[in-house]
């Protein structure tokens, strides 16, 4: 497939970070500090991984290309969101509509892909950004292979039932299959999570990564036991305890903390101390410097 558009995805990363508007002194430190380029399969790193909810939201427009290079740029995870157009391609949205995060209206299940790349989405972030499109899911899996990031850790949000297949096979088909952690209606459903795996069976040599809800520490046990995934997203802050529960039973924990945490140093480093494996924050630069400062 060819794309309209891949102004977004060049550029230094100087100029990248001049369009974020970041300070130079918070660029340097995430640069330098901190990483979520794994070997697969994933392993446990010292410090959680990083990861941005829906990219860096506070430094640009969510889930565009200038949000996704910054976080490659940056050495941070992505989670984003999986949706459907009316002719059945696979974008990069969390809302159903349109109308939040670009200059158009209406669902966009209701629109042709063609029709939704007409819409800028970056300019009501900030006019910066004016020229963004809504992404599709085959252009960010592209954008990781040119940019040799395949072993950033990307969480997938499927908004969507009935697209497990397809995002399986064009994952494989770019290589990515393996840094992917699926969750959205994933974590909830395992029907879901069946098929995901099922469809990673059929065509790839790497199973997919599903993860579990967890919403609170009395459900553990259940989410520890579930076959069907490899991973425990938990909506609480968990104990070293119950952290160790799950690694010995050879899981990981993701951490939801664009719900439990907010801009909240004190529960970032409650959420490290306890050893999650990977933490979900709108404020990903902002959590990894806390970390270094306090050392």
């Amino acid at each position: 497939m060819s794309f309209p558009s891949k102004r977004s995805v060049v550029g230094s990363r100087s100029s990248r970070c001049e369009e974020l508007s970041m300070p130079r002194v918070l660029f340097a430190l995430a640069v330098t500090f901190g990483t979520v380029f794994l070997p697969s399969p994933f392993a446990r790193a010292a410090d959680p991984l990083v990861v941005g909810h829906r990219g860096i939201p506070t430094h640009a427009p969510e889930e565009t290309l200038a949000t996704f290079n910054a976080c490659i740029d940056l050495r941070i995870g992505v989670e984003l969101d999986v949706r459907r157009t009316r002719d059945g391609q696979l974008v990069c949205l969390h809302d159903p509509t349109l109308d939040r995060t670009t200059d158009g209206k209406g669902k966009v299940g209701d629109l042709s892909f063609r029709e939704v790349r007409q819409l800028d989405a970056g300019k009501k972030f900030d006019p910066a950004f004016a020229g963004e499109r809504v992404p599709a899911l085959e252009e960010f899996f592209s954008l990781l292979k040119e940019r040799k990031a395949t072993s950033l850790l990307v969480a997938i949000d499927l908004k969507e039932p009935g697209c497990e297949e397809d995002v399986v096979i064009l994952a494989q088909k770019y290589g990515v299959l393996k840094q992917l952690v699926f969750i959205g209606i994933t974590i909830e459903s395992e029907e879901v999570r069946t098929k995901l795996l099922t469809a990673s069976r059929d065509h790839a040599k790497t199973p997919a990564t599903c993860a579990v809800l967890c919403p609170t520490a009395e459900k553990l046990a259940a989410a520890i036991e579930d076959k069907t995934a490899t991973w425990v997203y938990v909506r609480f802050i968990p104990t070293a305890d119950d952290v160790k529960k799950v690694h010995d039973a050879g899981k990981r924990v993701f951490l939801v903390g664009t719900l439990v945490m907010g801009n909240e140093p004190a529960n970032w480093a409650k959420g490290r101390e306890a050893g999650v494996d990977a933490m979900l924050t709108d404020y990903p630069l902002e959590c990894r410097v806390s970390w270094r400062v306090k050392k």
